[in-house]
C-alpha cells in the first residue's frame, strides 16, 4: 500500500510538473516572440536609416552641389485646370517629361510641390524651357510653352515652377 500512495504521488506530482512547464511554455515562447519581434522592428529601423543614407550619398555622387539644378512645380492657390503633362528641357535638351494621374494632380492642387528633376548643369547661363498640356475647368484642352533665362553658380540652384493658370507660368528661386 505505502509503493501505491509513493507511485500515485509521484505521479501526481509529475502531472503537475507537467502542466506548470505546459502552462508556462507559451508565456515563454510567447516572451521569445515578442523578443524576436522586437528584435526585426530594430533591423528593419536600421536597414531603412541606412537606405536614406545610401539615397544621400548617391544623389551627391551623381549631382555634386558645383552643378546641382532641381527644378520643382506646384499649383497656384485656387486653380482648378486639370494638368496632363509637362515637359522640361535644359539647354535645348530633354531634362525630363511627366504625365499626372488623378493623386499626383489632386496633390498639387491642394499646395503640394513636386520635385520633378534633378539633374548637372555646368556654372553660367542656361535656358529652361517648360511646356504643359491640359484641360479647363470647361473641357478646353489647352497646351502652353514659356522659356526662361537663369544663371548657375557654384551653389546647388533650386528653380520653382508655379502654374498660376492654364497659360501662365512663373519660374523662380526657391
Amino acid at each position: 500500500m505505502g509503493n501505491l500512495r509513493t507511485a500515485t504521488l509521484v505521479l501526481g506530482c509529475s502531472v503537475l510538473l507537467a502542466r506548470a512547464s505546459f502552462g508556462d511554455a507559451p508565456s515563454a515562447s510567447q516572451q521569445e516572440m515578442r523578443s524576436l519581434d522586437e528584435q526585426v522592428q530594430e533591423i528593419k529601423s536600421d536597414v531603412l536609416g541606412i537606405a536614406a543614407d545610401l539615397t544621400r550619398l548617391e544623389e551627391k555622387l551623381l549631382y555634386p552641389s558645383n552643378t546641382q539644378i532641381s527644378v520643382f512645380v506646384s499649383i497656384a492657390s485656387g486653380e482648378t485646370f486639370r494638368l496632363d503633362a509637362m515637359r522640361i528641357d535644359v539647354d535645348g535638351k530633354l531634362a525630363t517629361h511627366f504625365i499626372y494621374g488623378f493623386k499626383e494632380l489632386d496633390a498639387l492642387q491642394h499646395g503640394g510641390v513636386q520635385r520633378i528633376f534633378t539633374g548637372n548643369v555646368p556654372t553660367g547661363a542656361h535656358e529652361i524651357a517648360v511646356s504643359v498640356n491640359g484641360k479647363t475647368q470647361l473641357d478646353k484642352v489647352f497646351s502652353h510653352s514659356e522659356t526662361f533665362a537663369f544663371s548657375k553658380g557654384i551653389e546647388p540652384k533650386l528653380l520653382g515652377v508655379t502654374l498660376t493658370g492654364p497659360e501662365s507660368i512663373q519660374l523662380g528661386d526657391w
